[in-house]
């Protein structure tokens, strides 16, 4: 790849973590030469994303992380993992968002990526269980003072206990979702499969989705292609619930073809949807 030397060190080792995980694992001299980069480069994004869990050093290389299914990455390792991808996958899943309307969010950095987008919507209802969703609510309001910004978003944060990826969870943050009644949910997920639905590896966590998934008209489940196979500890819906799935363009053929015999409408970010 002729350019490669000039990527940004995110998007290189979002290249690196899809070589390993493709592959099942990957030499350093095979990944200078694949990015045109010198055998420290690729040794320091080595260093960085074992360090977020993301992969694990090997002598010469790197192998994918045997992950547990009870494993739950912190907020900051998960945004390094596909970023491109979900800011795709964030645009298309923006689109289904009418103005005016009760939108929810679950936590996650796909979700993380959407409320980004749904910024320039306006006159949403926003009801989330993530801190970070809020943030991107709060961040684009004027400071004190200065007038109110037109169209902007009424949020409502949950409220529970939080967990590693800033989700807020438990029976507070259940009983405030039960309480409302959204338009449409965007809904992250740790894993997706045929046959074990959408699932986490937080049982608190998988309690809280259930409630939004009965909240919701739409059920919008946005994840990358790397989620497709990935099965958490805890089931919390079947495929049968999910009105939509938003993922991107690297999702496997197959993968497509099985995923469209179970639902309705999956969406190909940057790509054709079926």
């Amino acid at each position: 790849m002729s350019d490669n030397q000039n990527l940004l060190a995110g998007q290189r080792r979002a290249l690196i973590l899809d070589e390993v995980r493709r592959r099942g694992g990957i030499r350093v001299s095979e990944l200078t030469r694949m990015l045109q980069v010198s055998d420290m480069t690729v040794r320091r994004d080595l260093d960085v994303l074992a360090r977020q869990g993301a992969l694990e050093k090997v002598h010469g290389g790197a192998v994918p992380v045997a992950e547990r299914r009870t494993h739950e990455p912190g907020f900051e390792a998960k945004s390094a993992l596909e970023p491109s991808a979900k800011n795709a996958i964030a645009r298309a899943a923006a689109a289904l968002a009418a103005p005016g309307s009760a939108v929810a969010l679950s936590g996650g950095t796909t979700t993380y990526a959407v409320a980004r987008e749904l910024l320039d919507i306006p006159d949403l209802t926003v009801v989330t269980n993530s801190v970070r969703v809020a943030d991107v609510f709060h961040g684009a309001r004027p400071e004190e003072g200065t007038g109110a910004l037109p169209n902007a978003a009424t949020v409502v944060l949950t409220g529970g206990v939080r967990t590693p990826s800033d989700a807020l969870v438990g029976p507070v943050a259940d009983a405030a979702i039960a309480s409302l009644h959204f338009d449409v949910l965007f809904l992250g997920v740790h894993g997706i499969s045929a046959e074990a639905g959408l699932s986490t590896p937080n049982l608190a966590e998988a309690e809280t989705n259930r409630h939004f998934i009965r909240s919701a008209r739409r059920v919008v489940v946005v994840a990358d292609h790397t989620k497709w196979g990935t099965t958490g500890l805890s089931s919390f819906a079947t495929l049968d619930e999910v009105d939509t799935l938003v993922t991107d363009a690297a999702l496997p053929d197959a993968d497509r073809e099985e995923i469209a015999a179970h639902l309705a409408e999956l969406v190909i970010a940057g790509g054709q949807d079926t």
